[in-house]
């Protein structure tokens, strides 16, 4: 077992240096771009109008709802569209 995984120095404590700079600045490029979306979206709020609270409806009648449709009718529906013979 003397060998050693490619790319391993001889401590065997660290795999690829360039590897981990690689890491590293992918890391730091998300969280720049993470800075300047956060500060785009908190100037896009601060320019946006304030949103308008949305009328509740009066609680009086609730709205009626449509009968449903019987198997009848729609048996005869389904007979005049030709689908079942």
């Amino acid at each position: 077992m003397s060998e050693k995984p490619h790319g391993q120095k001889s401590d065997g404590n660290k795999p690829l240096t360039q590897y981990e700079a690689e890491g590293r600045a992918v890391r730091a490029n998300m969280e720049k771009l993470r800075a300047l979306r956060l500060a785009r979206e908190a100037a896009e709020a601060a320019a946006a109008p304030p949103a308008r609270a949305k009328a509740k409806k009066a609680a009086g009648k609730p709205a009626k709802k449509e009968a449903p449709a019987k198997l009848s009718d729609w048996l005869a529906n389904q007979q005049k569209g030709g689908f079942r013979t």
